[in-house]
């Protein structure tokens, strides 16, 4: 299981974000996070800025955490690709007709960081039925 550090994740957006802006070649990895990196405006800066890569984004800061965020994308793009849990890419196709591809995006992902919290709060491994049942209420089935 591929199980990067902190820093590795960070390095990973940054030279993504620096090979695209220089028109290098991108891996496939690095395309699929390109096109939540351009959704995401906001975090240009943050992909530029050697000290953003080093910060700590705490809740009490009231910042989101860009590499989090985009990490968060990353993962549900490869669940949806692979339809794991089973449902999902029917759920999110759902909610994507009804609020937009991006937005259903980020209804997945509140889905997703409500049973890792949990996860990580009782130390369990993540309950996959928890979470496609969450993401299938968002959808309304």
């Amino acid at each position: 299981m591929f199980n990067p550090t902190r820093d590795q994740v960070r390095q990973f957006f940054t030279e993504t974000w620096r090979k695209h802006r220089a028109g290098e070649v991108l891996t496939p990895l690095e395309a699929t996070a390109l096109d939540w990196i351009l959704e995401h405006p906001e975090y240009h800066g943050d992909l530029e800025n050697p000290e953003a890569a080093q910060a700590d984004y705490s809740v009490e800061a009231g910042r989101t955490n860009p590499f989090l965020h985009l990490s968060m994308h990353l993962a549900i793009a490869e669940q949806l690709s692979i339809d794991h849990p089973p449902g999902i890419r029917d759920a999110y196709q759902r909610l994507a007709q009804r609020k937009g591809a991006h937005e259903a995006a980020h209804e997945i992902m509140e889905c997703l960081g409500r049973v890792v919290w949990e996860a990580q709060r009782l130390g369990t491994p993540l309950d996959t039925d928890a979470y496609i049942e969450l993401i299938r209420q968002r959808a309304g089935s």
